[in-house]
């Protein structure tokens, strides 16, 4: 539908009073441009909704013509085909000004259920970042008291065949947190793992994915001693000990 489509089709909403908000002021400012067409729709419109009313509650004759009217009560008959006319014409017309109020208010309300609908999107989006950044901002705090305990190590990991690198503040009473970057998404059924080493076996320490731009923050929980970590790229499960290839390992 073009733009002069919807105002013919809001001519009649308009004429019945039910525009408002944004559409009203639109439809208002292009019948102040001079627009003949829709000026008669609407005039049009109001006319026909005025002989509806009047065709529901029709005036009753004054006593002095009933005379008159016997005396033509021969050609009331042939009158009648042309008021049954009259009342079908006008039953139309109300019928068609009807229709257009409701796929007018049909198209009014898509409008704004797509507005809506965006708006919602909008809010969702906007929720997910702020939750982000809460995320965020708790983490920092809380690494910042980690870095207040002097038995707190920073341990750098880097990647073994590209440029990702990663951050783990760890704390073997209090845990910590690795927060990686440059890492490639892993592929549909697989997750990075984080593992400990220094004990007999490695001991897994977290699965976690990256985002879009290759970034993650991993909480890691204490679980005793570890010298080394490395990070490597097994089943989205998680695995016991590791089996897949390495992509990250500090020193």
């Amino acid at each position: 539908m073009n733009s002069h489509e919807t105002y013919e089709t809001l001519a009649a909403v308009y004429a019945v009073g039910a525009l408002d908000g944004d559409d009203l002021a639109s439809f208002e400012a292009h019948l102040a441009t001079g627009c003949d067409q829709c000026a008669t729709l609407v005039r049009d419109s109001r006319e026909a909704l005025a002989r509806l009313t009047l065709a529901d509650t029709p005036a009753v004759p004054p006593p002095d013509v009933k005379t008159a009217l016997l005396a033509r009560i021969g050609t009331a008959g042939r009158a009648r085909p042309s008021r049954r006319g009259w009342l079908t014409w006008t039953a139309a017309t109300a019928a068609v000004v009807a229709l257009a109020v409701m796929l007018a208010s049909g198209i009014v309300a898509s409008r704004y259920e797509a507005q809506l609908g965006r708006m919602a999107r909008e809010t969702a989006k906007e929720r997910e970042r702020l939750l982000a950044q809460e995320t965020a901002l708790r983490t920092q705090v809380a690494a910042m008291e980690l870095l207040r305990d002097p038995t707190t190590r920073v341990i750098e990991l880097r990647g073994t065949s590209s440029n990702a690198t990663a951050r783990l503040i760890w704390n073997e009473k209090a845990g910590g947190y690795l927060l990686a970057s440059n890492l490639s998404p892993a592929p549909e059924g697989k997750a990075y793992e984080l593992w400990a080493l220094g004990g007999p076996q490695p001991r897994p320490a977290g699965l976690f994915q990256v985002d879009a731009e290759g970034r993650a923050v991993q909480k890691v929980e204490p679980g005793g001693e570890a010298k080394s970590f490395a990070v490597t790229l097994e089943p989205a499960t998680g695995v016991p000990a590791p089996t897949g290839p390495i992509v990250m390992a500090s020193r």
